[in-house]
């Protein structure tokens, strides 16, 4: 999936005053993912966050789509950290920072945001991309390129989330192209521990449940007990 929507929504305000209410009565966790165009909105909008019944955010400073602020706060070590530590200060909930792929190693980063103060990072964001009408010859995005999401970009992501496993020493979420649960696996053995499914979920909507089956299938038949035991296990060559 090839998009250009941006960051589009109503705003934190409404977001606590209409769309919170209706989540909470599904009772299970919420993770508010948070963007901004610039250092002094990410930290306003993490204050107001601070305050409201969820359970973590997810510092989203890697999306493409954004002309002004994401890119430029996620793809150097000293920007992420500098985005992480301003938050961190004025939020007590736990903080996942999204990293953009986007950059030469992901590793550098990672490292800022464990440096900067986060609990978890997230990683993949969707991969910087183009498609051209070759009738008209201009690309059929308005914002000329967007972001690639999907199982394309799966084995981009697996790669990127063991070289920041190997890297820093807090949580990584594995996401990018996961439709089955053999994807999930391997982002487990690659050093994610936990799984994220976004375009999945497009495709089918009960993705997520039958991913979690097929991981309980997975365990079963290869004599796993403990689901943590394969995080991080791959074997390199």
């Amino acid at each position: 999936m090839l998009n250009a929507i941006g960051l589009e929504n109503p705003g934190i305000e409404h977001f606590a005053q209409v769309d919170l209410p209706w989540l909470k009565q599904f009772g299970t966790p919420i993770i508010l993912n948070v963007g901004a165009s610039s250092l002094e909105e990410y930290v306003e909008v993490c204050r107001f966050a601070n305050q409201l019944d969820v359970d973590a955010v997810e510092l989203n400073l890697s999306c493409p789509n954004v002309k002004a602020g994401c890119m430029a706060f996620g793809t150097t070590y000293e920007g992420v950290k500098e985005a992480t530590s301003a938050v961190r200060k004025v939020l007590d909930k736990p903080l996942i920072v999204k990293l953009t792929p986007n950059v030469t190693d992901i590793a550098l980063p990672a490292k800022g945001a464990e440096d900067g103060g986060a609990d978890a990072v997230s990683a993949i964001n969707t991969l910087l991309a183009m498609k051209i009408d070759v009738k008209t010859r201009r690309p059929i995005l308005a914002n000329n390129t967007g972001g690639l999401s999907g199982p394309a970009i799966k084995p981009v992501g697996v790669r990127m989330v063991y070289q920041i496993a190997q890297k820093i020493n807090i949580p990584v979420m594995g996401l990018g192209g996961i439709v089955t649960g053999e994807d999930a696996v391997e982002y487990m053995l690659a050093g994610a521990k936990c799984v994220s499914i976004g375009c999945g979920n497009f495709i089918d909507p009960s993705t997520s449940l039958k991913v979690v089956q097929e991981i309980e299938e997975y365990m079963k038949n290869t004599g796993t007990d403990d689901i943590n035991d394969l995080i991080g296990a791959v074997q390199m060559n």
